[in-house]
């Protein structure tokens, strides 16, 4: 079972502020992609999850590449962190709902719901930043 890393309580009460953050996924060309997210942090389980579509290249890029090495970095005025671990795309029902249930307590409204919704899990392995 992967551990989860321990984060200060101040980042764990930044992690929880309405912010955006800058989403990094590798192309099958190797290229970075870097697109704004919303995103929920579970502390518990070191786990991050993203709401999207499986239509989106973030979404197709995690699939193409499972397990593969992304990173999540929320910035605000000079404090930021950044989460980087593996990734994995969800359409289980169960997920899915769990990934909309922190998004809707964080964003206090659910998140859009296109067509092919999923989850995108990030098992988060490493912390950096400056809190």
């Amino acid at each position: 079972m992967p551990t989860s890393p321990h984060l200060s309580a101040a980042a764990e009460d930044f992690l929880a502020e309405n912010q955006l953050c800058a989403f990094t996924t590798l192309r099958p060309d190797g290229s970075p992609h870097v697109t704004p997210v919303r995103f929920t942090w579970d502390g518990e389980a070191g786990l991050a999850r993203v709401m999207t579509a499986v239509t989106r290249r973030k979404a197709r890029n995690v699939l193409a590449q499972p397990g593969g090495r992304v990173s999540l970095c929320q910035t605000a005025g000079p404090r930021w962190l950044t989460l980087e671990g593996t990734a994995t795309v969800h359409r289980d029902p169960l997920r899915v709902q769990e990934g909309v249930r922190r998004y809707a307590k964080r964003y206090w409204s659910p998140p859009p719901e296109p067509p092919g919704l999923v989850v995108i899990e990030i098992q988060v392995d490493r912390v950096m930043g400056l809190i």
